[in-house]
């Protein structure tokens, strides 16, 4: 544990004042996460039951430009981020899969039969999913971040790319 969060040992002080609790802290999120998915259950065979299955929508364009423009800014600060070694392209890459995932299932569910359809599963198969896969595993962790070539035979290495420093003067 950090010294923040370290309980204070006698005869020990502290440099940094405990933190003051806040609601979040306080309160458990699991009981609220859990009661939130379990009351989705019946809510969804309300949904199936009366939402019509076709629908006039105003800002359909607004709607699918500004999800792909979503994408494209997670995609970008993904790896911008990741380029500088910050560890917080993993949050970007797990929002910007989940994006991808919804793009494709609401590309191939809208779809017109046909032609369209077609074109909406090929851009599910060949780009959305495989993306969402890639961010996926960037979220998790599945990828190294040292990307230098190694040749074979070679054990990986942790050491720093860059050569030492002389020490002399």
């Amino acid at each position: 544990m950090t010294a923040l969060y370290a309980p204070a040992r006698p005869g020990r002080s502290t440099s940094r004042p405990r933190p003051r609790p806040t609601w979040l802290t306080r309160v458990r999120p699991e009981p609220v996460l859990l009661v939130s998915g379990v009351a989705l259950v019946p809510w969804l065979y309300v949904l199936a039951r009366t939402l019509p299955s076709t629908a006039r929508v105003a800002h359909w364009n607004a709607a699918w430009v500004g999800l792909d423009a979503l994408e494209a800014l997670g995609l970008l600060s993904t790896a911008v981020l990741r380029l500088r070694g910050d560890d917080r392209h993993r949050l970007t890459a797990a929002a910007t899969g989940a994006l991808l995932l919804v793009d494709a299932w609401f590309d191939t569910v809208t779809a017109a039969s046909g032609g369209e359809l077609a074109g909406a599963v090929a851009m599910a198969l060949g780009a959305e999913l495989p993306l969402a896969a890639v961010c996926a595993a960037l979220a998790l962790g599945g990828t190294p971040k040292d990307t230098r070539q190694v040749s074979p035979g070679t054990p990986p290495t942790t050491a720093s790319p860059r050569p030492p420093r002389s020490t002399r003067t």
